[in-house]
């Protein structure tokens, strides 16, 4: 799938919370969202990342910008990574990565000589109007949530 640049549509989407809720894309119009897809729960660089939103999540609020995790694992495995790092924002479960593959973040990896179909690290800031502001691929987990911020704020 080709890579989604600013100024697109973002793709709309319907997925489980971690909450239990259903939250769909097309449900947040009339907010920025910073919608990020993440590897794993628990994970070292993805708590990383997930930490540093939290403690961000004031300077968000502020902004105006609703912070939305997305990964394929299940929804126990959010409920106890959001309660573990009291993570003040919302986890989407995307097991059969119907979102992922949306945003063009599905995509082969390689560890150890093996490769394997996974989550590449990225964020995509939408605006209020459903258009994406924008699509970054490939992010370092650590010192990333300050970044989105210096486009959002």
């Amino acid at each position: 799938m080709a890579r989604l640049e600013a100024g697109q549509p973002a793709p709309d989407f319907s997925l489980q919370a971690d909450d239990g809720s259903t939250v769909g894309l097309s449900d947040l119009r009339g907010t920025t969202v910073a919608l990020y897809f993440y590897p794993k729960d628990d994970t070292t660089g993805c708590t990383a990342q997930a930490c540093e939103f939290r403690d961000a999540a004031a300077d968000y609020d502020a902004a105006g910008v609703r912070v939305i995790g997305v990964s394929p694992d299940p929804l126990t495995s959010h409920e106890k990574f959001r309660d573990k790092y009291d993570l003040p924002f919302t986890l989407l479960s995307d097991p059969e990565h119907t979102a992922a593959e949306a945003y063009g973040v599905w995509v082969e990896k390689s560890m150890y000589g093996r490769t394997y179909m996974g989550v590449e690290r990225s964020t995509f800031v939408i605006g209020p109007d459903g258009v994406l502001s924008a699509a970054l691929y490939k992010v370092k987990p650590r010192g990333h949530a300050a970044s989105v911020l210096d486009l959002v704020a």
